[in-house]
């Protein structure tokens, strides 16, 4: 991968895991943007199901589909959340599916 496309998909990884979070905590829920902001960012914690995998960290695998909570059957399930009426819980639905899109975002960019 060229080092400036692996720049991009370095600067794209932090910014969907970091500030995209209170981006979209500060359009969706406005008065408190911080707590859902923050909720939002803590789901980054499904990254709990990397530790399976040998190597635990492989700089060139494909999350996507690869991990237990990075599957096409946990991303329904996350957008199940959804339809449940409580602010918190579709935060952390939100933040699931963002980070699958993150992290799908990276799978594409590997492909270059």
């Amino acid at each position: 991968m060229p080092p400036s496309i692996e720049f991009l998909q370095s600067a794209l990884h932090i910014f969907g895991h970091a500030v995209l979070p209170f981006v979209i905590a500060w359009i969706l829920w406005r008065e408190q943007w911080v707590r859902a902001g923050l909720i939002i960012a803590a789901t980054m914690l499904i990254d709990v199901d990397h530790l399976l995998a040998d190597p635990i960290y492989d700089p060139n695998r494909c999350s996507i589909g690869f991990h237990p909570l990075h599957t096409v059957w946990a991303a329904l399930a996350y957008a199940a959340l959804l339809i449940i009426p409580n602010w918190k819980v579709r935060a952390v639905a939100v933040g699931c599916l963002v980070h699958l899109a993150t992290d799908g975002g990276d799978c594409v960019m590997q492909a270059y």
